[in-house]
C-alpha cells in the first residue's frame, strides 16, 4: 500500500488568500485527489454538512490555525501513524485485499461547528472508501493528541470495505457499529485505552447498557438511511435528516466497542486480525442474536 498525504496546508492558505465566491471551486480542486476515488459524492456540500471550514467568509482564526498544525507537524505524524497501521494489518493478514494508494487529507474545520468541537472533541475521519481518508481537525490540545490515533481508525475501515462490500441499499446497523467497534479496538491495539475517541469513551455504565440493548436489538435494520441514529445518535441524526430513536451520541461506536471486545476474547484474535472478518461472525462471537 502506497499512503500518500497530500500538502492540503498549502492548498488551504492559498485557499483563504482568494476572493470568497472562488473558494469553493478552489476546495473542489483541492479534493481532486479523493474524488477521483471517492465518485460521485459531493465533497463541497460534505465538507459544508460534515464540520470544514467555511469557505463564505474570512475567518482570521483560520491561517492562525494551519499555522498551529504545522508547528504540530501533524501532517508527517498522520503518515506516521497510518504507516504503522498499515503494517500491522499487513502482518496480521498478509494478503488482505486493499488499495494499492490511499489518498490522505488533512482538512480544516470550523470552530463553530458543534458537532466537531462539541461532540467530536475537534476531529473526526471519513475512511470508507478504499484508496481515500479526509481527517477533518479545529486544533486543540485534545485534537492535536488524537489526530494520528483517528488515521489509524480511517485505515482500519479503509481496508475492511476493501473486502466486506457496503451497498446503501442493504447495509445494516450492525455492519457499521461493528465496523466502528473493531476501528476503535484497534486504535487501542496499537495505543491504548486513552488513544480511543470520545464517540467510544463517552457513554458508560447504566447509559451505555440501555444504549447496548437497544442497538443490538436493531442490528438487522438495513438500508443506510436508516443507520445514522443507531449509530451517532439522536443528536446528529437530526442534523442527517433522520428520525431519533432515543439514543445518546455515539451510542453505536460504544455498542461497537462491546461487541468488539466480546468477538475479540471469544476467538482468540485481534483487531487487525478480524479486518475482514464477516459482521455475522463478529456478532456470533460477541453473543449477539442476528435474524439471520
Amino acid at each position: 500500500m502506497k499512503i500518500v498525504v497530500h500538502d492540503t496546508a498549502s492548498a488551504m492558505l492559498e485557499l483563504l488568500e482568494r476572493p470568497q465566491e472562488q473558494r469553493a471551486d478552489a476546495l473542489r480542486e483541492m479534493f481532486e485527489p479523493v474524488q477521483s476515488v471517492m465518485g460521485p459524492v459531493d465533497l463541497v456540500a460534505m465538507h459544508r454538512t460534515g464540520g470544514g471550514f467555511r469557505t463564505d467568509r474570512d475567518d482570521p482564526r483560520y491561517p492562525a490555525a494551519l499555522r498551529t498544525m504545522r508547528e504540530a507537524d501533524v501532517w508527517n505524524r498522520v503518515e506516521e501513524a497510518l504507516t504503522a497501521a498499515w503494517e500491522r494489518i499487513d502482518g496480521a493478514v498478509p494478503g488482505v485485499r486493499h488499495a494499492g494508494t490511499v489518498h490522505v487529507q488533512v482538512v480544516l474545520g470550523d470552530p463553530d461547528n458543534e458537532h466537531l468541537t462539541g461532540r467530536s472533541q475537534g476531529y473526526l475521519g471519513f475512511g470508507g472508501f478504499p484508496g481515500a481518508i479526509q481527517l477533518y481537525i479545529w486544533p486543540t490540545e485534545t485534537s492535536l493528541r488524537h489526530i494520528g490515533h483517528a488515521a489509524a481508525h480511517e485505515l482500519h475501515h479503509n481496508v475492511r470495505y476493501a473486502n466486506v462490500i457496503w451497498n446503501p441499499a442493504a447495509v445494516t446497523v450492525g455492519e457499521q457499529v461493528v465496523a466502528e467497534g473493531l476501528a476503535e479496538a484497534f486504535v487501542r491495539e496499537l495505543y491504548d485505552e486513552q488513544a480511543m475517541g470520545p464517540w467510544t469513551r463517552g457513554l458508560t455504565g447504566s447509559a451505555l447498557d440501555a444504549a447496548y440493548e437497544k442497538v443490538t436489538g436493531a442490528v438487522d435494520v438495513a438500508g443506510m438511511q436508516n443507520l445514522p441514529p443507531y449509530v451517532y445518535g439522536d443528536a446528529t441524526a437530526r442534523l442527517m435528516g433522520a428520525e431519533p430513536v432515543g439514543l445518546p451520541d455515539f451510542a453505536g461506536y460504544a455498542t461497537g466497542l462491546r461487541i468488539a471486545t466480546a468477538h475479540l476474547a471469544a476467538s482468540g484474535l485481534t483487531a487487525a486480525q478480524s479486518v475482514a472478518l464477516p459482521t455475522h461472525e463478529i456478532l456470533a462471537n460477541a453473543g449477539v442474536p442476528t435474524g439471520s
